[in-house]
């Protein structure tokens, strides 16, 4: 314990003034500052809102209303101007889709315009997909309204200085207006396309998008849901009406004949009801767009006038044009606009000697904003590159490339974390580094194409579940068996870091001539888990393909590029799939040859390129409250430094055998697996732990018990890091306990029961638990933790087939997994039977074994006398009882007496005076040896223990001994008095 060794002393007035003066100051600053970062602070920036028309189409002279809002710092005056963004939001979107950005823009003094696009929202006009007619010249005039505020900085006449910002639908329009317009000064485009065409009709092996293979599913999403909304009769459409009022701009375009919209076909009151039909099937979209849609969406192939509407609708004509400097932000995530057309957009700005920067997060379509780590970075980004662009201040941005890898989960947040990198190149480029190659095996394989493409494999999940970690990580992918093939590497030797896209060579063949296929690189961890990275998928339409296998060319398939680690042990698993349920194929069903390269063996490139790791910077608006804080910190630093030296001239404070050291970790308990110490947890005005004290040593297996509201659970919850303390601290292997603190890797836990996933096995959710940790697999001790929680064959079977009690065994053999030093169970006989349970009490004594401790929280007392070493009793909050069981238990008028005849001594017993009560006492923990002597639980009520063994002796009954004996249920009724009632939970 503390030792304080003081001189006696009485500071006198003078001092203690001087020690409250200072100290007063810093708690005043620190009250201070805590109610200005937790006020609300008062918007430094104006919203108006306005029904902006402007004249576009293709001849400039065509009136279309567009919902715009203009953010303007209060700062902002005509002799005072400011720079400002034009901020686009994505397809189906309006202005409020980017409301939030808008004002983090302004608060940092830029004038924001934003503004619903035409044909969504309240906004007037009819869907182009960023038509350089109709999108961008919108676009144009909103920046002549924009240098026509006298609040807006301008470069020349008519020319304001300004960015523009945008992702997807808005990053495309970004681009494309950049390459229009010369007044823009710098773009920020995200997770956007290079060639629409090519976008929703890919095709892996080079030969484009007339012969590609269309993503009709994501088409479908974007489509289908716009013209819903438009139906005759729907509520949307109607309510869509109401707010759009008698000024809609889209009532006013072709408003010289009332049955024609916007360049849509004429509806007349007698018109077919195919004609009905195909102009409600556009909804919102322009007659062009439509037509494309319905054309490819009909016959899975794109005929030459599509592909030219959709690449009119395209930045990639428009890149040689642009001058503002660029940075590109694309998703790792993405299988609508995946990383190749950033990169597509990358090289094409870069021959120009335009600025041009890249960025891959891991996010996307379908990984949603990705990491917060992720997003402060992407933030920070886009801050400094307008700061220095547009603003004009800062430090120049630089070019080059920097992406971001998936590195773990954050324990404080329970989310994915990252690594960011950066390089002075972009993958594939020279310099870049020389492609690792893995080798693969298996021979050539029939895969059978399904009649109208059903069923199909599932890579990802287009448009539903966007943001989630399953589809982030590839975990939702599902292959059809027969329906694909397969091709496996040996484990690799070493970590391979992929950034950039690989390649594969193969061959196929078909009867009918043309096979479409669906291309897959796995990642197949030792236990046989795969997992797709990011869920993408290469789609390849071959054609010209001999029946014959043998007369087969080979083809080289570009996979989706990735940031990715396979780690060294685990192998790579080529999958050639023909059906795949986001894409269209053919409807005819055939057999497919599928083959590697040479026979039963090929290999594939993967890219690699050396980073440098960087730093994840925070969000830019906690640098002035940082600034804030360092001053205060520095303030008080000076006051404890002096109040320090001045203490050290009478004060000596020894901490007896206890050594603490910067990282708060104590050197002495180095060896301790568990010590808590003065714990207390509050919920508002309750109370759940109010003062909790405990040591567990290694060899013990320690109880911990008390009536329900003890706080058993929350005292176990904050032991492992599910919630923190509001006062005390824990101590694990002498490591101060913290969510993510590396000494976690040391203590196994089943707290608040288990939870898996049903459909898979019991041995797959403990491999997937395991993976989800980080650590190798070497670690994980695997035979050993199944060997001691006893589960047998039953590990195989699927979770969804267990009772409770195998449940609860699994969990605990998940605990065990690695073999922790420190093992924290709650409750771990819950819903076992009379054998499993005593089974359970063999496991944790032979865990508690070679070193290893383990913590057991239970209510049933009897299991935990004969299991525990130690028990720690808890009541209301506090620790009531802690020590060895024997210890807490104590004496008791109740004895154990072995005689050599039971049913005799049972018979003398019982009429003797004062004993009330006779009985067996042959636990399971002691049973009986054959021929030894058997015992007996006398109630002795207060008679001389001499009396009865004087008794039985005098009756011809042999006493081979006597010893007290007093039940844990006995001790821990006395030491709670009796109370043994809820007390809310604790």
């Amino acid at each position: 314990m503390p030792i304080r060794l003081s001189r006696p002393s009485r500071p006198s007035r003078r001092t203690v003034a001087r020690r409250l003066v200072p100290a007063a100051v810093v708690v005043a600053l620190v009250a201070g500052l805590i109610a200005w970062a937790v006020a609300p602070a008062p918007r430094s920036y104006t919203a108006t809102e306005a029904m902006l028309t402007v004249l576009s189409g293709p001849s400039g002279d065509e009136p279309v209303t567009l919902d715009t809002t203009f953010y303007l710092p209060k700062s902002a005056s005509a002799q005072h101007p400011v720079p400002a963004i034009l901020l686009a939001h994505g397809f189906g979107g309006t202005k409020a889709s980017v409301a939030e950005d808008a004002g983090d823009f302004a608060d940092r003094g830029y004038a924001v315009l934003t503004y619903t696009a035409r044909g969504m929202g309240r906004s007037g006009g009819l869907i182009h997909l960023n038509s350089p007619d109709y999108e961008i010249r919108d676009a144009q005039r909103l920046l002549d309204w924009l240098a026509a505020r006298p609040e807006v900085q301008r470069d020349g006449a008519g020319d304001p200085r300004v960015g523009v910002v945008g992702g997807s639908y808005g990053g495309a329009l970004a681009l494309m207006l950049a390459g229009a317009d010369p007044r823009v000064d710098a773009i920020v485009p995200m997770i956007t396309w290079h060639d629409l065409a090519d976008a929703f009709l890919p095709e892996s092996t080079g030969s484009g998008a007339a012969n590609g293979v269309f993503k009709r599913q994501w088409a479908g999403f974007f489509f289908g849901r716009a013209a819903a909304v438009s139906l005759p009769g729907s509520d949307e459409a109607a309510e869509d009406a109401v707010d759009a009022g008698p000024g809609d701009a889209r009532r006013s375009e072709g408003a010289d004949d009332p049955g024609r919209a916007e360049g849509g076909p004429r509806v007349d009151p007698g018109s077919s009801t195919v004609d009905t039909l195909g102009e409600a099937s556009c909804g919102p979209f322009a007659v062009e767009i439509c037509a494309a849609y319905l054309d490819v969406a009909t016959h899975g192939r794109a005929s030459p006038e599509t592909i030219a509407v959709l690449r009119r609708s395209s930045p990639a004509p428009t890149l040689s044009r642009i001058r503002a400097p660029t940075l590109l932000i694309q998703g790792q995530a993405d299988s609508l606009f995946p990383l190749a057309d950033a990169e597509a957009n990358y090289r094409a700005i870069a021959a120009t000697g335009t600025p041009v920067r890249m960025d891959w997060f891991a996010g996307g379509h379908d990984g949603g904003d990705g990491p917060r780590r992720d997003q402060d970075r992407v933030r920070y980004l886009t801050i400094r590159w307008l700061d220095y662009y547009v603003k004009r201040t800062g430090e120049d941005p630089g070019t080059g490339f920097t992406y971001s890898r998936i590195s773990g989960f954050d324990a404080e947040s329970r989310r994915v974390t990252t690594t960011a990198f950066r390089a002075d190149t972009v993958p594939g480029s020279p310099g870049a580094g020389g492609p690792a190659t893995v080798h693969l095996d298996g021979s050539p394989q029939f895969v059978f194409n399904p009649p109208g493409g059903n069923p199909a494999a599932i890579s990802t999940l287009p448009g539903a579940g966007a943001g989630t970690l399953a589809t982030a990580l590839g975990r939702s992918a599902l292959e059809i068996p027969g329906q694909h093939a397969a091709f496996e590497s040996a484990p690799l030797a070493a970590n391979t870091d992929v950034v950039g896209a690989p390649t594969v060579r193969l061959r196929a063949a078909s009867p009918t001539g043309e096979a479409v296929l669906f291309v897959k690189l796995y990642d197949v961890d030792p236990d046989g888990g795969a997992s797709l990275p990011f869920g993408l998928a290469a789609p390849v339409r071959l054609t010209g393909l001999p029946p014959s296998i043998e007369d087969a060319e080979p083809v080289t398939v570009t996979l989706p590029a990735i940031v990715y680690r396979f780690e060294q042990g685990h192998r790579l698993r080529l999958v050639v799939a023909t059906a795949d349920q986001a894409y269209a194929g053919p409807n005819d069903p055939a057999v497919y040859t599928v083959a590697l390269v040479d026979g039963a063996s090929g290999q594939v490139q993967l890219p690699t390129l050396v980073g440098e790791p960087i730093t994840d910077p925070d969000v830019i608006w906690r640098y002035l409250l940082a600034g804030l804080v360092a001053a205060v910190v520095l303030g008080l630093l000076t006051t404890l430094v002096v109040a320090r030296l001045r203490r050290r001239r009478r004060t000596v404070e020894v901490v007896a055998g206890e050594v603490t050291l910067p990282d708060g970790s104590t050197r002495e308990l180095a060896d301790v697996p568990l010590v808590v110490r003065g714990l207390r947890k509050e919920y508002g005005d309750f109370v759940a732990v109010e003062s909790v004290d405990f040591t567990v040593h290694r060899g013990q297996v320690v109880g911990l018990l008390g009536p329900n509201g003890a706080g058993k659970t929350t005292s176990l919850r904050v032991l492992m890091g599910m919630t923190r303390p509001s006062r005390g601290e824990i101590l694990v292997f002498g490591h101060p306990l913290r969510p993510g603190a590396d000494v976690l890797r040391r203590v196994g836990a089943l707290v608040e029961g288990p939870g898996f996933l049903p459909h898979l096995s019991g041995v797959d959710n403990l491999r997937l638990y395991w993976r989800s940790t980080g650590r190798p697999w070497a670690e994980a001790h695997f035979e050993e933790a199944l060997e001691i929680a006893g589960l047998g064959t039953a590990v195989h079977r699927k979770v969804k087939t267990y009772s409770h009690g195998m449940k609860q065994r699994l969990a605990i053999a998940q605990a065990m997994l690695g073999l922790p030093e420190l093992l924290v169970l709650d409750e771990p006989t819950d819903g076992l039977d009379p054998p499993q349970i005593a089974e359970m009490r063999r496991v944790l004594r032979t865990y508690a074994t070679n070193g290893r401790a383990v913590l057991v929280s239970s209510h049933l007392l009897a299991e935990v006398e004969q299991t525990c070493t130690h028990v720690v009793v808890m009541h209301k909050g506090t620790v009531v009882a802690n020590g060895p069981v024997e210890d807490v238990v104590g004496d008791s008028p109740v004895a154990r007496i072995d005689v050599s005849d039971v049913e005799k001594a049972r018979g003398v017993l019982s009429r003797l005076p004062g004993v009330r009560e006779v009985a067996d006492d042959h636990p399971e923990a002691r049973p009986p040896e054959p021929g030894g002597q058997a015992g007996l639980l006398v109630d002795l009520n207060g008679t001389p223990r001499t009396e009865v063994v004087a008794a039985l002796v005098r009756a011809g009954v042999g006493v081979d001994r006597v010893v007290p004996r007093r039940r844990l249920e006995d001790a821990f009724l006395a030491l709670v008095g009796g109370d043994t009632r809820a007390s809310g939970e604790r």
